[in-house]
């Protein structure tokens, strides 16, 4: 299989290589001085078509590949200067061509403003435009479609947004907000037709005040600008389907979505209601997507995440499992009340139906017993979200944001387990139900006093409550000699009620010094205050109706208690920084210090403990603008890890049928020294991008998990460990990317090392896993000719925990192809093989997923016809593997069957 992707892939580029010939030369000035990035761009004379561009380097050379047997026109233009225009044909022997092209500067760039525009990539600073036309097939439907064609810009499976190697969260559509926070709806929902141009806008600061006194490398938002026909108007699209799966189930879609867009307001509603599979918004989604909120003083050294409770849900992925069912309604609006008021916001609405089956060999290391566990799962995720947005800016000098994001989910789930180990067989029950609820709000002032000083306020509120349910009902007594159980029932019923309130206050104040244009100082003072109440007790359901709630024995006093949680946690941060910043050549470098004092209570039990920590945190940034797109970028930060109530609680608690955890009430901070480094390069010039990072990250005395395994029953405490037993983690990523005529190369590869330590059955037991993934493709972009995409994925897992060691292979070579035939057909088709194994070759599966879609559609007519199908090849199930310091996993998870649908798309 390989041999032949790597001869298609020689055999296409050399007949591309062997069609067409080089154009290239130099764009200079009147006075001989060279233009970087001037736009070349050749049209076929005849047609008008857009065959190939280019962008001068900082030497003003530039470069085309035009086909042979054609006439050409020729332009050259620059910002400020006038356009030049030439004829050149190619014959079917041409050889290589040199032009050179002298622009003359003109008094009024407006000409020149608009033929710029219409170039197929513009570069003004940190904006990059591209004319989405000159990158499209014609066979794009989504955003996500457009932005894949574009030099730079990537699309992950998840249908987020990358561009240099970093996540984009902030889309907009002609500058407003498109469900701020997540790029994925914007990705999958936005017609194509719709695009006209796209930015991307590096070094992205939503507060124009504070954009040249702070750090904004790694900020990264799209702006979409739309077409003409598509403003002012109600655009938009009505999606319908039915079908029928492989077992003569039948299976629906409904997807209505409409778009408007004005200078003074936008409206977007988008709807998702199948039964194929088809996820809009994930649970993993809800609980990621912030809606935009920042990251409050992300640069001052502290830690401190309050957990939320997911009961341990899966993420709904139509590769993962048995059914789906969704239902789906979104709305986004952005209102320009007034020149200094906008207002904006959206909701979400989601109900997820998800049924999982899922075979999974699960080998303790400690105690050498083997699980095997078949079970089926049903879960229901019922998700609300609200935000609502305002900015007043009545001038250049003052700026007032306001932000509340409201949360709240259902989420049920029915669990049946066979386990089977040691000639013991166990039938389980389980049942979780959580209806979490949170509020977050977020203020935040700017001031311009004058040219030197700058003031921002910052204030953010977080109020969260949940409140998990746990049942098990089992065969066999769960964690015998710890859980004083009544022996004289049928089966095991035990339940565990647990609510956490979370109540927590940031705040702070920058004062931006400015001392020259090459310089400042950042001075800052604010509080981090929570305040968590921990409630938890343990009870069984006897056979007579009856409740015993249960109790556990003091080992010092041999007093009762029972095993109940009564915990409220107060955490406290002081912090004053300072940071200097200034330029120096081509360095951009940002020294700081924080001063922090901790503090740190949980009254449980009756007894209160506290510990009170100063500590002095320094951080470091420094930037290397090795061009105007190429940097290297270094950052060290020294951290301090701060864990919430979930830790402190000290009774037991259920994490499943097998699972004890308790807390442990005199916990202290980690301390982690963690260093990264990042490589961009992007060059127009011969169509390259290069995107690298190396992580680096050290734990000292981190809060690790003491173990107890007795067969498969796990009972664990958090624990600092020693300083001589730090955590270590390296990262790194690479991604190479260049278009070579009508062919996009992309290579990437992913690797992680880590080295840790746990505690197992009271001794120190180290983990090494050792984490490889690479991807190889090559992607076309023909107008005539069929499209596709190859390539091959390697996914190599390494575990050694305890010395026991494992590893898993996972090779994927994929294909997709888009021909267009018989004028107004659509063939789209996906493949997908997978070979997973591992070392000792207990584990051998091969198995491969084939989707594709007929489209019809005549002409201009706003009416589209398809016969979609999914898993063609009947899939039943597919494999992988997971470790952590108590056991490995291998899981099989059955999917859903084959589906063909019969869908009709109407535009509006």
């Amino acid at each position: 299989m390989k041999n032949f992707i790597w001869a298609t892939l020689l055999l296409l580029t050399g007949t591309l290589s062997a069609q067409s010939i080089r154009v290239q030369g130099v764009i200079t000035d009147s006075i001989g001085a060279p233009l970087e990035l001037a736009n070349v761009i050749a049209t076929v004379k005849e047609s008008g078509d857009i065959e190939s561009y280019g962008i001068t380097n900082s030497d003003g050379k530039y470069q085309l590949d035009l086909g042979k047997g054609n006439t050409y026109v020729l332009k050259a233009s620059f910002l400020g200067y006038e356009t030049l225009e030439e004829e050149v044909t190619v014959p079917a022997d041409g050889e290589n061509i040199t032009k050179n092209f002298t622009l003359k500067s003109q008094a009024s760039s407006l000409d020149a403003v608009e033929i710029v525009y219409e170039m197929p990539v513009t570069v003004e600073g940190d904006t990059i435009t591209y004319n989405a036309d000159s990158f499209n097939r014609g066979d794009e439907r989504k955003l996500g479609d457009v932005l894949q064609n574009l030099p730079g810009v990537e699309v992950n499976d998840d249908g987020e947004i990358e561009v240099e190697g970093k996540t984009v969260s902030k889309v907009m559509v002609e500058g407003k907000d498109f469900f701020d926070g997540d790029s994925k709806l914007a990705t999958k929902n936005i017609p194509s037709d719709a695009v006209d141009k796209v930015q991307v806008l590096r070094n992205y600061s939503e507060v124009s005040q504070l954009s040249g006194v702070t750090n904004n490398q790694d900020n990264i938002a799209i702006n979409i600008k739309l077409k003409e026909g598509k403003k002012n108007f109600w655009f938009g699209e009505v999606t319908a389907g039915a079908g029928v799966d492989s077992d003569s189930d039948g299976r629906y879609l409904v997807k209505p979505k409409l778009f408007y867009y004005s200078p003074k307001y936008s409206i977007n509603i988008i709807t998702d209601f199948n039964d194929i599979g088809d996820v809009p918004f994930t649970f993993r989604d809800y609980f990621n997507f912030t809606g935009g909120f920042r990251n409050f003083n992300s640069g001052g050294g502290t830690r401190f995440n309050i957990s939320q409770s997911d009961l341990g849900f899966a993420v709904q992925q139509n590769n993962r499992a048995n059914a789906i069912e969704s239902n789906f309604i979104a709305g986004n609006f952005s209102w320009n009340v007034s020149n200094a008021w906008d207002a904006s916001g959206f909701a979400i609405l989601s109900d997820n139906k998800t049924n999982f089956v899922t075979n999974s060999l699960r080998q303790f290391i400690s105690s050498g017993t083997v699980e095997a566990t078949e079970s089926n799962t049903d879960q229901r995720n019922q998700l609300g979200m609200l935000k609502l947005s305002t900015v007043y800016k009545p001038g250049p000098d003052f700026q007032l944001d306001y932000d509340a994001l409201i949360k709240g989910s259902n989420q049920t789930e029915d669990n049946s387990t066979l386990s089977q180990f040691e000639n013991n067989t166990n039938d389980i029950v389980q049942e979780k139900d959580n209806e979490p609820f949170s509020v977050n709000q977020n203020i935040n002032a700017y001031y311009t006093l004058d040219e030197k000083n700058i003031f921002a306020g910052q204030v953010q509120h977080l109020y969260q409550d949940e409140n998990p349910f746990y049942k098990a009902v089992t065969d066999l007594q769960p964690f015998p000699g710890i859980l004083p159980v009544d022996m004289m029932v049928d089966r095991f019923d035990v339940n565990q009620q647990k609510n956490i309130q979370t109540n927590k206050i940031d705040a702070k104040v920058d004062w931006f010094y400015v001392v020259n244009n090459l310089s400042n100082f950042t001075f800052t003072g604010g509080v981090t205050y929570s305040n968590q109440q921990f409630d938890s007790n343990i009870f069984q359901l006897l056979d007579n109706g009856g409740r015993l709630d249960l109790e556990e024995t003091d080992p010092i006093d041999g007093e009762t208690q029972p095993l109940a949680n009564d915990v409220r946690y107060r955490f406290t941060d002081l912090f004053l920084g300072a940071r200097y910043k200034f330029k120096a050549g081509k360095f951009i470098v940002t020294p700081g210090l924080t001063l922090h004092n901790y503090n740190v209570a949980n009254d449980q039990l009756g007894i209160d403990t506290s510990q009170n920590d100063w500590w002095l945190l320094p951080d470091f940034n420094t930037v290397f603008e090795i061009k105007q797109s190429e940097n290297i970028r270094f950052n060290y930060a020294m951290v301090a890890s701060y864990t919430d109530v979930n830790n402190f609680a000290e009774a037991y608690v259920f994490n499943n049928y097998n699972s004890l955890f308790r807390g442990n009430r005199f916990l202290e901070n980690s301390i982690s020294h963690e260093l990264r480094l990042n490589y961009f390069s992007f060059n127009l010039f011969n169509n390259t991008s290069i995107s690298a990072a190396l992580n680096y990250t050290k734990r000292i005395e981190g809060v690790k998990q003491n173990g107890v395994i007795v067969s498969i029953n796990q009972v664990q405490r958090p624990e600092n460990i020693s300083s001589n037993f730090p955590d270590e983690t390296f990262t790194a990523f690479g991604n190479f990317s260049k278009r070579i005529k009508k062919m996009r190369f992309s290579l990437s590869a992913n690797l992680s090392l880590s080295e840790s330590y746990n505690i197992v059955n009271q001794r120190i037991q180290r983990s090494d896993n050792f984490g490889q993934n690479y991807r190889f493709s090559a992607r076309s972009s023909f107008r005539e000719w069929p499209n596709f995409e190859v390539g091959y994925r390697v996914n190599i897992n390494q575990y050694d925990n305890g010395g026991f060691t494992q590893t898993f292979y996972t090779q994927q070579p994929f294909f997709n192809v888009d021909v267009n035939f018989l004028k107004n057909f659509t063939l789209s088709a996906q493949w997908d093989f997978y070979d997973y194994t591992n070392d000792n070759n207990t584990v051998e599966n091969d198995y491969s997923f084939l989707d594709a879609t007929l489209y019809y559609q005549k002409g201009d007519s706003p009416w589209e016809f398809s016969v979609q199908a999914t898993n063609l090849l009947d899939t039943e199930f597919l494999n992988n593997d997971s470790t952590n310091d108590q056991f490995f996993t291998t899981n099989q998870f059955f999917v859903l069957p084959r589906i063909v649908m019969f869908v009709a798309r109407y535009e509006l």
